[in-house]
């Protein structure tokens, strides 16, 4: 490769067409060559990359992010990446798509169009819903999460609201992008995500604990129930009547550089959440532990009967009352916690150039 070509691949998160290679003095042998020697990959008909950088990004965003760009390099009218094509670069956590789809949109009357994992959606967008990410075009994360509630429902939406929120978007900013989609595909369901979502969250799984507990039938759940006693300030995910319900993911003791949030050896982690839940229980409140696997997937619904017995056993033994709680609620706000998460690396040529 001549550093013309390079240059052109630094700039594109170490991707090339086949018309920018030639341009850069490239023939079309010397790519079949690179191609057919396993060099190069496509990513995408006519868009390559070097073989053993695409081989180093292993996590699903960034592969997800590197077909999406490719698939933007192959669209010449101008668009922007949209819904889990926009998610992943802005860091917004989602649940992943059944099928995965590059998402672009363009300016235009309101449709889609399908073809070869492509979804080009002709729909609108001001200025104002517009930024760049490393010098990509990406729909913001309101808009985001709005079209992806859309495209794939209120779950799926609510998990995308709850994200933006914590990212700092607001809920009349969400009415505000809602309030231009009133007459757009799916776009009735958009006021139910808005008005279920909490900028309390802290993760998906957290947004799918408190869906599956809403689902229970004994009202609307309290997220981030406070208490404080005795110099120490605990905040629990989800409380039912006197039901606390906690999520645990695996990232609770693992460090950063394995992918989780631990700043220290995991029997340290366990043994203060032990001194944790002892807190909590002090003051007759029932703990349910749920995983990954009680809130999606195979095994919802055992995990929904497992919390329904804890919730029905916790209200005959303590009733469902807290006013007596009262004086332990914290005053103040809760501070949200800075969890120092692994940066996904969104240019990606850095380990290319490397």
């Amino acid at each position: 490769m001549n550093s013309r070509v390079i240059a052109v691949m630094s700039t594109q998160w170490g991707l090339i067409t086949r018309p920018q290679a030639i341009d850069a003095g490239m023939s079309p042998a010397q790519i079949d060559r690179l191609v057919n020697s396993g060099r190069w990959t496509a990513v995408r008909r006519g868009v390559y990359a070097e073989a053993r950088y695409v081989a180093s990004l292993t996590s699903h965003a960034e592969q997800r992010m590197l077909a999406d760009r490719a698939a933007s390099l192959r669209v010449k009218k101008a668009h922007a990446l949209s819904h889990h094509s926009a998610a992943y670069p802005l860091e917004l956590p989602v649940l992943r798509e059944p099928e995965p789809t590059s998402h672009l949109t363009r300016a235009g009357l309101v449709g889609t169009h399908r073809r070869d994992g492509i979804a080009q959606h002709l729909a609108p967008y001001p200025p104002e819903q517009l930024c760049h990410v490393a010098g990509v075009p990406v729909l913001g994360p309101a808009r985001t999460a709005l079209d992806i509630a859309r495209e794939h429902g209120f779950l799926a939406g609510l998990v995308a609201v709850d994200s933006a929120m914590r990212m700092g978007v607001t809920r009349s900013e969400l009415l505000a992008v809602a309030a231009r989609m009133y007459c757009w595909p799916q776009s009735t369901i958009l006021r139910d995500v808005i008005e279920s979502a909490s900028g309390d969250i802290d993760s998906i799984g957290e947004t799918l604990l408190r869906h599956v507990v809403t689902s229970l039938g004994f009202g609307v759940p309290e997220v981030q129930f406070g208490l404080t006693a005795d110099g120490r300030t605990v905040w629990c995910d989800v409380r039912l009547g006197r039901q606390i319900f906690e999520f645990d993911g695996l990232v609770k003791i693992l460090t950063p550089v394995e992918g989780g949030y631990a700043d220290r050896p995991p029997t340290e982690v366990l043994w203060a959440e032990k001194g944790r839940q002892d807190f909590i229980t002090g003051f007759k409140l029932a703990v349910c532990r749920v995983t990954w696997a009680d809130v999606w997937g195979p095994g919802l619904e055992q995990g929904r009967a497992r919390m329904l017995r804890e919730y029905l056993a916790t209200c005959e033994r303590f009733g469902t009352d807290v006013a007596d709680l009262a004086p332990y609620r914290p005053r103040g706000p809760r501070p949200r916690p800075r969890l120092q998460r692994p940066t996904i690396r969104l240019m990606g040529w850095d380990r290319w150039a490397a």
